[in-house]
């Protein structure tokens, strides 16, 4: 039996653009619209042309590149009550825009038609029968939004039946239920769309905002009650408090619930890379606690956890996360069990028993430094350096004997002693400083040091700040073009926390290349 389709109509360019502090360039307009169709999505609505000079832009500018799976939309409103539709600036802004779909809304809550439309029932029919009319007279496919349907419906529910026969009836391909202030719960959308779907006979859609915190739930419960189209954004970005996210709802209709959603068959793996590169774009961090693509997603912390899931992954895994293009994590913490602790040491080639004695001395010792403000999920590499220690595989290749840092004026200079070595830099700021005056010691016996890039810099304070000897923790990231990983130093001195974490990682580094590399290639 064929799996059923369901259409995904990505409103980002819109919707995604109305969301607080959030404004693309007509540039990132052009590279979400891009990812999009190599996500393989069925429609883009690109904006309102008649609304601003960058939407209007991006329908001229997008139609200098090929897209492969997805078309086009621009979006609209139906006629003004007093216009015919050849003269509505709105619908002639659309076909100005040259594209083969438009997005159309209407009113469908008789609040709205009386009160903020000010005309009859009849009218507001009229107004939505005449424009779908007119655009599918110039030979465009038309998608009804039906604004703020089910808040109609709840009112009225034969006047918002008979909105979307209308539409239907004139032509419109698909309508779309919308959910406009997002105050609908899944229980009642799954009541009402699947009353709508048995007294209506054209395709339904469905479009959720985020409000009651149940945008998601509702696009899946509108898809079970009948619903074979769902529009939504990238990472749920909109308006006050966002709309349904797509990178939550694909993959649930793909995985969870037998549907055919993306054009590119290889699409889902891709979904990670276009949520991280919309927060990008958007300026936004990116929420590691996201469903499916988020950075802890399938991270593992407690110790009963990474002993069950390297045993099994299924035991705390729905997915496997590589369908995603995401991946899984057991991080090492307070909470952890030696499990965590050898998942680490196997993936950089260290075998070791879960039992033995020295492992269990060294998550001690890791468990201690928690207690005193490092956290070891943030930098695993700092806790994998203990375990070395503690282990006896570690091998001491250089000894900071002393440091010292001026900064003021605008200058930083530091000076460090390194076996026995001397070396003072000048640098953008104290860290930089240490780093290449740190570097300038070591490359002598260790050329290949510079590899090393500094590629992230983080200051936290964990816990409650009681006084001015709180502690600060300091996250180092590092790149060497091969692999990246981060180490930490915590202390009362931000300074002395950031050497710690520069020299934690300076160290990982020279233990791999120079301790563990050897070790592996004689086996």
């Amino acid at each position: 039996m064929a799996k059923k389709s369901i259409e995904i109509l990505d409103t980002t360019l819109r919707d995604g653009s109305q969301a607080a502090s959030i404004s693309f360039t007509l540039r990132d307009k052009i590279k979400i619209a891009l990812l999009l169709d190599e996500l393989g999505v069925d429609y883009i609505e690109g904006g309102w042309p008649g609304s601003n000079p960058k939407d209007y832009e991006f329908f001229r500018e997008i139609k200098n590149y090929h897209l492969k799976n997805s078309k086009i939309a621009a979006f609209g409103s139906t006629r003004r009550k007093d216009l015919k539709p050849e003269n509505d600036p709105s619908l002639s802004s659309i076909l100005e825009a040259d594209v083969k779909v438009a997005v159309l809304f209407g009113k469908t809550w008789t609040l709205h038609v009386k009160e903020i439309l000010k005309t009859t029932l009849e009218d507001n029919l009229s107004m939505i029968a005449d424009s779908i009319q007119f655009l599918r007279d110039h030979g465009l496919e038309v998608i009804f939004d039906a604004e703020h349907f089910y808040q109609g419906f709840k009112e009225d529910p034969e006047y918002a039946i008979r909105v979307v026969n209308t539409a239907g009836e004139a032509g419109a391909s698909v309508v779309t239920l919308a959910d406009t202030n997002g105050g609908t719960l899944p229980h009642e959308i799954l009541e009402i769309t699947r009353r709508v779907a048995e007294r209506s006979r054209v395709k339904l859609g469905v479009h959720m905002h985020n409000d009651s915190g149940t945008a998601v739930a509702n696009s899946l419960m509108g898809v079970v009650a009948g619903a074979r189209h769902v529009q939504g954004t990238i990472n749920g970005i909109g308006e006050r408090t966002g709309n349904a996210d797509l990178v939550q709802i694909i993959p649930s209709l793909i995985l969870k619930m037998g549907y055919r959603v993306l054009r590119n068959e290889e699409g889902l793996k891709k979904l990670k890379q276009v949520s991280s590169t919309l927060y990008e774009l958007a300026g936004l961090h990116p929420n590691p606690f996201q469903p499916y693509v988020g950075d802890n997603a399938f991270t593992h912390k407690a110790g009963v956890h990474a002993d069950a899931v390297m045993k099994n992954t299924r035991a705390y895994e729905h997915i496997d996360p590589s369908l995603l293009g995401n991946q899984r994590k057991v991080v090492i913490s307070e909470l952890s069990g030696t499990s965590n602790l050898v998942n680490y040491l196997e993936k950089i080639g260290v075998k070791v028993e879960k039992r033995e004695e020295r492992l269990k001395r060294a998550l001690k010792t890791i468990k201690e430094m928690e207690s005193r403000g490092y956290s070891f999920d943030l930098a695993p590499e700092s806790a994998v350096l203990v375990a070395f220690k503690e282990m006896g595989i570690y091998e001491k290749f250089f000894d900071v004997q002393y440091w010292k840092v001026i900064n003021e004026n605008g200058l930083a200079l530091a000076v460090v002693k390194v076996n026995s070595r001397v070396e003072a830099a000048e640098g953008t700021g104290p860290v930089h400083a240490v780093d290449v005056a740190l570097r300038r010691c070591l490359s002598k016996d260790f050329p290949e040091i510079e590899k090393v890039k500094l590629t992230d810099y983080r200051v936290v304070l964990p816990g409650e700040v009681k006084n001015t000897e709180s502690v600060v923790r300091v996250t180092i990231e590092f790149n060497d073009g091969e692999r990246s990983w981060r180490t930490e130093g915590v202390s009362t001195s931000v300074i002395e926390a950031s050497i710690m974490a520069l020299v934690d990682g300076l160290d990982y580094y020279l233990q791999l290349n120079k301790k563990l590399k050897p070790l592996m290639a004689r086996e």
